[in-house]
């Protein structure tokens, strides 16, 4: 994939040292210290995103009406469960069936759904995932991901942009009838909510 020429699309190299810069700036004036802005990196990458789009998904899952309205307008859906914000005006929900699995890339940068995501991870933002996703994801999901999936299932990638912000409704797991939302937020991954792995069943 060529650099983009356009002045206005940094690099992220570039990015990275400016963020890194005024990380720098911050801690030096006192404004925040290093274990703060780890703790602030770790919350969006571990914690407050994936979760949230984990109960995103349990909620769709157990209510017909919900996933009817995810699909139709995911960011207003999510504003219904007081989630949206930064990187999040304008998601997309696409869904997963028995023959249909979805997965979602960035093809210029690193484009990605914050609220219900977290922070991307490093892979994502990686050149080799960005370009071979698009080419060749039935070979990525297996060499990178150890995810097999049919040859009868259909891939279809979508590219995540500033604009439009997609993310995945995985497929509920069988066995899964009794638990309630709660637990089945439980068993929902980052991966699965990327197209790079499934829910599994407990």
């Amino acid at each position: 994939m060529s650099t983009p020429t356009n002045p206005k699309v940094r690099s992220q190299e570039e990015i990275a040292a400016r963020v890194k810069a005024l990380e720098a700036l911050m801690i030096e004036k006192g404004i925040m210290t290093t274990e703060a802005v780890d703790r602030l990196a770790e919350i969006y990458e571990n914690e407050v995103g994936p979760q949230l789009g984990a109960a995103v998904v349990a909620k769709a899952w157990t209510d017909p009406e919900f996933k009817a309205r995810l699909l139709a307008d995911a960011t207003k859906a999510c504003a219904e469960l007081g989630i949206g914000g930064l990187q999040g005006e304008d998601m997309v929900v696409v869904e997963n069936t028995a023959n249909t699995h979805n997965a979602i890339v960035c093809t210029l940068c690193s484009c990605y759904p914050w609220p219900v995501l977290g922070l991307p991870p490093n892979w994502y933002k990686e050149p080799a995932y960005r370009s071979r996703m698009v080419r060749e994801p039935r070979t990525v999901l297996r060499e990178a991901f150890g995810l097999e999936l049919p040859d009868s299932t259909e891939i279809r990638v979508w590219d995540s942009s500033s604009e439009m912000r997609y993310w995945v409704l995985p497929v509920r797991p069988a066995g899964t009838e009794n638990l309630d939302e709660k637990a089945l937020a439980a068993l929902v991954t980052r991966e699965s909510m990327i197209g790079t792995g499934v829910v599994e069943a407990p």
